[in-house]
């Protein structure tokens, strides 16, 4: 299979390249290229402001026997974007740059006046000093003296300057190393500072931590020294107890003290003398009474007969 991007085309025996028929083009035919306004300008027809760097589909053609060293100048047409007026320039080899024809002005570009005098006063003096040796002797004069003055102003420049600062760079250097000396020392107290107050507030919230501790001990200590109540005590018995037992109980501890405390204020007390006093009644013990037996009340029937005819019998049955 061949190639599809040949580089090398096979050429036969028998080719004679002057039999290739050549084609008959004229010389001033003109090609379509895309190009960008070299310059500023402005259309004559409408005043159109065309700006340096806007693209145009340009029409190219080569200018007949005009020729600037060998080089082959160029013409160019193009459209002004409002009113399609043709406007035309060429290249300008001899100044590297472009030569408006017609349709437009340039606008002003000081640069380009500024070049074109200096090379016009260049180009004068070149002249003068062509056919005048005096003339070149004067010049180089002038220059020289030209360059003497211009380095004796910069001198006075100089000193000036270094009369009204006098920078000395190794004082700034010390000045510069003093101070991040200055700012490290600064920094480190304030670190110091720093964690001495965190310390100190630990400490204190430990000490204050130990004193919690042990006062919540002693307090302890305290209710375990307290008699402990019997276990034989019903929960029901503290509504039946009088004031000054609670009052002599709530003395002893501080917990049983506010448990009565807490009760009076839902409820009230519930003694013998308080309102709901006569809800709770204290259970009496019940009298215990002898039913004699049946055989008991007959044994003292025939005591009592026995006695009735015989004295001395009764008396030795009982």
């Amino acid at each position: 299979m061949s190639e599809r991007k040949v580089l090398n085309k096979y050429y036969p025996p028998d080719f004679d390249p002057s039999k290739i028929p050549k084609l008959k083009l004229p010389k001033d035919r003109q090609y379509v290229v895309r190009l960008m306004a070299p310059f500023n300008m402005r259309c004559k027809t409408c005043g159109e402001y065309i700006y340096k760097g806007k693209k145009f589909n340009a029409r190219k053609e080569t200018v007949q026997n005009e020729l600037y060293m060998g080089l082959p100048i160029f013409r160019f047409y193009i459209k002004c974007t409002r009113c399609l007026a043709e406007i035309t320039f060429k290249t300008d080899p001899e100044n590297t740059d472009y030569a408006m024809e017609h349709g437009a002005t340039r606008n002003f570009q000081a640069e380009k006046l500024i070049e074109e005098e200096e090379k016009r006063i260049t180009q004068e003096r070149e002249e003068e000093e062509l056919n005048n040796p005096m003339k070149v002797l004067e010049n180089r004069t002038k220059d020289s003296k030209m360059e003497m003055e211009v380095l004796e102003n910069l001198q006075e420049l100089k000193e000036l300057n270094q009369r009204q600062a006098q920078v000395d760079f190794e004082g700034m250097i010390d000045r510069y190393r003093e101070l991040e000396r200055q700012e490290k020392e600064r920094e480190k107290e304030e670190d110091e500072r720093e964690t001495k107050e965190m310390l100190d507030r630990a400490l204190v919230k430990r000490l204050r931590d130990s004193d919690s501790d042990s006062d919540s001990g002693s307090e302890k200590e305290e209710e375990s020294l307290q008699p402990n109540k019997s276990s034989t005590d019903k929960p029901t018995d503290i509504l039946t107890t009088d004031r000054s037992t609670e009052a002599q109980g709530t003395s002893s501890g501080g917990v049983k003290r506010a448990k009565v405390e807490s009760w009076e204020r839902s409820v009230g007390t519930l003694g013998g003398r308080g309102a709901l006093g006569s809800l709770v009644v204290r259970k009496k013990p019940a009298a215990t009474i002898n039913k004699p037996s049946p055989v008991t009340t007959a044994a003292a029937a025939a005591a009592t007969a026995t006695s009735q005819t015989d004295p001395k019998a009764s008396t030795a049955v009982l």
